[in-house]
């Protein structure tokens, strides 16, 4: 069964979804009370006519509620609850929103480190269908996350990944450096310091 387009269902005289649908002679429908009140106004000028075609008709048609679609109105707007997310997949204080939620905010399922935003489960499907942001990293979303992210990706934080001598964060850590020898840059320059004044020592002793 096709999807039906909850616009084609809409008033447009209020742009709302029908409420007590009519049909009038040109085929276009609105709800009984916007026609009403448009007709009303119209009367002082002795015309009927459609809001959107401008068809006028004489006498004034009987409004009579159009129960097909008054019937899937009703089954659209049920389809609206059942899609609306409940009210625990919304963001709470604790909880890290989606970046792309406009309003009320989702929780977000997921962190992408490439494009460093949150996601819910609605604006993470891209990453799953479309093929360049399936090579994005995903990982689990954390308020301190991004205070961990580094220079790779937007500041640079104290530590260094041994084995691709960079410096990396938590994140990278955990992505990209998984079982590399990780160290504290300070640490790193102490050790360096060291190796350099042995080093300064060792050729100040052959010189003597």
């Amino acid at each position: 069964m096709a999807k039906l387009d909850q616009n084609n269902f809409c008033c447009s005289v209020c742009l709302d979804l029908l409420k007590d649908p009519v049909t009038i002679p040109c085929g276009h429908s609105y709800c009984m009370r916007c026609i009403e009140t448009c007709w009303n106004t119209d009367a002082q000028r002795k015309a009927c006519s459609c809001p959107q075609c401008r068809q006028t008709f004489t006498p004034r048609p009987v409004l009579v509620i159009n129960i097909i679609i008054a019937a899937v109105v009703e089954d659209l707007k049920k389809r609206e609850l059942q899609a609306a997310p409940a009210y625990h997949c919304f963001a709470g204080p604790a909880d890290v929103g989606c970046d792309f939620c406009t309003g009320r905010k989702l929780k977000a399922i997921s962190f992408c480190l490439q494009c460093l935003a949150s996601y819910c489960e609605k604006h993470i499907q891209d990453h799953y269908d479309v093929a360049p942001l399936k090579k994005h990293k995903l990982v689990e979303p954390s308020k301190k996350l991004q205070e961990n992210i580094c220079s790779h990706h937007v500041e640079a934080i104290p530590t260094l990944c041994h084995t691709d001598q960079q410096c990396m964060s938590h994140v990278c850590s955990v992505a990209e450096h998984k079982g590399h020898d990780p160290a504290s840059a300070a640490a790193e320059r102490r050790e360096k310091c060291e190796l350099l004044q042995r080093s300064s020592g060792e050729a100040g002793a052959e010189d003597h």
